[in-house]
């Protein structure tokens, strides 16, 4: 682990931030209106990683607050959590795909330095990949979501030691009843997990994760 302390761990992430807001690296910085970083608490133990922004998302600058991102927070409260406090939440893709359409490959591999670079800074002990193309990327694997979620595996990313925790992608529950108490399910087991990672470490629980520190710009929210 790092020597960062959280101030300074906030502050590279409002560094590299910027980076991403300069970057021009594949077509998509030329049709967003925003580039979508990430938000949530810069010191915190877990991680969700989706696929890519929204329309929505697109226009505010920040993730999962679209009809996806209401549910990713209901499920959230509904295991006594908070984006802002327990969790930090970024995507594969920094930047909207035209039409909502799939990720490309050189579009992932232009984003997927940002994303390894938040993983080292953030430091997280459990991801929960949501989706196929997040969970193909970090696990490594071509194997879909279907087969391997709610499965905890343990990986390296960007060489940090990380539990991946494979989940249904919130917009998929929103179409599929099934596909919804399924992730429910899943969700339930994010505590434990958390838990399990923090006694192997021997650390505080729940109740001492994510104080509070100064509101990061607006655009990157990173504690607020």
């Amino acid at each position: 682990m790092s020597d960062l302390t959280p101030a300074e761990r906030r502050q590279k992430l409002i560094e590299l931030y910027h980076e991403v807001k300069a970057c021009h690296a594949c077509p998509l910085s030329a049709t967003r209106t925003n580039p979508v970083f990430g938000m949530g608490n810069a010191d915190a133990d877990l991680m969700f990683v989706g696929e890519a922004p929204g329309a929505e998302e697109d226009r505010q600058g920040l993730p999962f607050v679209g009809r996806a991102g209401k549910l990713l927070d209901e499920l959230l409260a509904g295991i006594g959590m908070t984006r802002k406090e327990h969790a930090f939440i970024a995507n594969v893709l920094k930047s909207r795909p035209p039409g909502n359409r799939d990720p490309q490959p050189d579009e992932i591999e232009s984003c997927r330095p940002y994303l390894e670079r938040q993983v080292q800074l953030i430091e997280p002990r459990v991801i929960c990949t949501l989706g196929n193309f997040a969970t193909k990327l970090l696990t490594g694997s071509p194997t879909g979501i279907t087969r391997v979620r709610g499965r905890p595996q343990e990986r390296d990313v960007a060489g940090v030691p990380v539990v991946l925790y494979p989940l249904f992608h919130p917009a998929a529950a929103l179409r599929t009843p099934a596909v919804l108490q399924q992730l429910r399910d899943d969700f339930s087991g994010i505590p434990e997990l958390l838990e399990q990672e923090r006694a192997a470490a021997d650390l505080p629980g729940l109740a001492t994760v994510g104080a509070p520190e100064p509101a990061a710009p607006p655009q990157l929210d990173l504690l607020a």
